[in-house]
């Protein structure tokens, strides 16, 4: 059954197949002894390939089948059987028995060639080993599932043995300040805590201080969740922890403070932004996590549908003029504004962008980061990036009148300006601008495009059941109480962690600015009236585009009540 593994190298295999050329080979073989790392992880790192595209390849060449991990259930009999510790050192996963032979174990596997992960596990388990093909990823995932409570609990209770031993060796403040600085157990807490949450495709990691308790919540797909309680004594070394990682003053706890920890998690790079704040029963930190590919996509991959792709490349195809990007925080602004900036990435413009902070940082644009305290703010950036000979410029966000002024000047001589604004609708934007003292004429002269948006939950496909809608729901819908309607319900499942949820779409309304619109903005119309010449020509809003995630069964009714109320 292995002879194939003596024939055949992970390298050889990955040219064979096309994924990579000699030179990322060599290089890679270069790189793989200096830093003694698998050639898989080297490659990935580097960037020249994908995880997913390795296991493919893999697949392809040994004829090993891939297996899907997500919401696979292990056998309690193959839980006890290899220790937490020695899968995640190969990297393997024991996902039950061969049909056919009762003595054979199956294997999810990140490399099917490690034979020495192979005999380790066929010793440990005195079974015989038959490999299958899996993600890191997916597999560090399931490894969290079944065992991470576990590990992390026991760090904790380690942590606390050995300050009870120090605190009795010597009980002065610097002996048990450097005890919670130098902790293993803190350390391996905190390190797993960030883990667990980018598998579970968290978006921020929430530190609460209770009066008992210290309270671990994840937000995913824009819910929290609570994950773990640990005792309220570990709370000051879990802070002082994150504190060290981001760089903050360790000895301040009566003042909020802001850091940035860069980490990489199953050979990604994650940027997470800290935020601590003094609270009632001590510090509580939330740790915002994103990931540079998660914020550079492809624009397929937003959930804009065709007819809306096309409104968006029309909107990003002019050469000067404004495109804002609206809606309130955790919207997907960023995301959106990124994947333009990706779209418009070319060797042949000069892109600027100046942000609070810099999220995420892509190849081949310079992006700069304002300091209010040295007095670099939004408009005096801007001001010193126009005499940088830039095609286009990105605004983290529109605050002020000056920063907007200066925009609508950038635009109108010839700049192409991709920004944020905190608005409710896209008609909205324009009165909003108006408000900050922006004149009609120039609003109309500049804007070219404003896109409000929204996230929604997607329904979990494995899990989601079909019903027809009552008459309520008909007239929410928009529909006559005489129709056939069906939608869907949320149920729960083991893929969607039982929430009947995975994953998020966006929900957009995109408003091209035609001549029509350019009339209404001068005459200094009503929000009402922008809105209505808007929908005359053809934009949908946020409204009506959720209802179409109800009807064809991508969300449910109260998710898109979330989004807009309105007719």
């Amino acid at each position: 059954m292995r002879f194939y593994k003596k024939k055949m190298r992970m390298g050889d295999i990955l040219i064979e197949q096309k994924m990579i050329n000699q030179e990322q080979l060599n290089m890679a073989l270069e790189l793989k002894k200096k830093t003694k790392k698998r050639l898989g992880d080297v490659l990935v790192e580097a960037g020249i390939i994908t995880e997913r595209e390795i296991a493919f390849s893999l697949n392809k060449q040994l004829g090993i089948d891939m297996i899907d991990l997500r919401g696979i259930k292990i056998p309690q009999e193959l839980i006890g059987l290899v220790s937490g510790s020695i899968l995640r050192k190969h990297k393997v996963l024991p996902i039950g028995f061969d049909e056919q032979d009762s003595t054979t174990l199956l294997l999810a596997m990140a490399d099917p060639l490690d034979i020495v992960a192979q005999d380790d596990i066929s010793i440990i388990t005195n079974f015989r080993v038959e490999p299958r093909i899996a993600t890191v990823g997916d597999i560090n995932a399931v490894l969290d599932k079944y065992f991470g409570t576990e590990e992390a609990m026991s760090a904790a209770e380690q942590y606390t043995k050995e300050r009870e031993q120090q605190l009795q060796i010597e009980s002065s403040t610097s002996l048990q300040d450097e005890v919670e600085l130098n902790s293993a157990p803190i350390v391996q807490i905190v390190k797993t805590m960030v883990e667990q949450a980018v598998r579970q495709r968290a978006s921020d990691i929430h530190i609460e201080a209770l009066e008992r308790q210290v309270r671990i919540r994840y937000r995913i797909d824009g819910v929290l969740t609570e994950k773990m309680v640990y005792d309220r004594s570990l709370l000051s070394a879990i802070v002082t922890r994150v504190k060290i990682m981001g760089h903050m003053d360790i000895s301040e706890k009566r003042k909020p403070q802001d850091g940035r920890i860069t980490m990489v998690v199953d050979l990604a790079e994650y940027d997470i932004r800290v935020s601590v704040l003094p609270t009632s029963f001590g510090e509580k930190v939330v740790m915002r996590l994103t990931s540079a590919t998660g914020l550079t996509r492809n624009k397929s991959e937003l959930g804009l549908r065709d007819w809306e792709l096309k409104k968006f490349d029309n909107i990003l195809k002019n050469p000067n003029g404004i495109i804002l990007v609206t809606g309130p925080t955790g919207s997907g602004k960023s995301t959106t504004l990124y994947t333009a900036l990706s779209e418009l990435n070319t060797e042949a413009v000069n892109i600027i962008t100046v942000e609070d902070p810099v999220e995420a940082n892509i190849a081949g644009i310079n992006q700069v980061n304002v300091n209010p305290k040295a007095d670099f703010t939004f408009a005096n950036a801007l001001r010193a990036i126009l005499r940088q000979d830039p095609d286009i410029i990105m605004i983290g966000e529109i605050r002020d009148y000056e920063t907007a002024a200066i925009a609508v000047q950038a635009s109108i001589t010839g700049h192409l300006v991709v920004s944020t604004l905190h608005t409710n609708s896209s008609a909205a934007t324009i009165t909003r601008l108006l408000d900050m003292g922006i004149e009609s004429f120039l609003i109309a002269d500049s804007i070219v495009g404003v896109i409000a948006q929204r996230l929604v939950r997607r329904l979990c496909t494995s899990c989601r059941k079909p019903r027809q809608a009552d008459d309520e729901e008909k007239l929410i819908l928009g529909k006559a109480i005489t129709d056939d309607v069906v939608i869907y319900d949320a149920c729960g499942c083991s893929i969607c962690a039982e929430t009947g949820y995975y994953g998020r779409i966006g929900v957009y309304e995109i408003m091209e600015i035609d001549q029509k619109l350019r009339q209404v903005i001068v005459a200094k119309s009503s929000t009402e009236k922008i809105k209505e010449t808007a929908v005359n020509n053809g934009m949908h809003t946020l409204h009506r585009s959720s209802v179409e995630y109800v009807l064809d069964g991508m969300t449910t009714i109260s998710e898109m009540m979330k989004v807009s109320f309105e007719g």
